[in-house]
């Protein structure tokens, strides 16, 4: 891990800013969702990337029942449930 040397103080309602240099540089804009991750002493800050919860493409993405699907992924379980498995 790299350290940046930028240090900021939690606020009173538990907030922290992410300074403009290191959003620029991430690419992260306005509205961006960020997933937050424990490990041990440590969290982690990852930009959100909605995938397939299947294949984890990002490609043409529908949503059902709450979760994201690709068309692929989508196409071949319509086509499982029109030909039974046989085992």
């Amino acid at each position: 891990m790299k350290s940046t040397g930028i240090t900021r103080k939690v606020d009173e309602l538990g907030r922290i800013v992410l300074p403009i240099e290191l959003r620029r540089t991430l690419g992260i804009k306005i509205k961006d969702a960020l997933e937050i991750f424990v490990d041990e002493d440590r969290i982690i800050l990852r930009q959100y990337d909605p995938a397939c919860m299947f294949c984890n493409s990002a490609d043409e993405l529908t949503t059902y029942r709450g979760k994201r699907i690709c068309k692929e992924c989508l196409k071949e379980a319509q086509t499982a449930v029109k030909s039974p498995i046989l085992t």
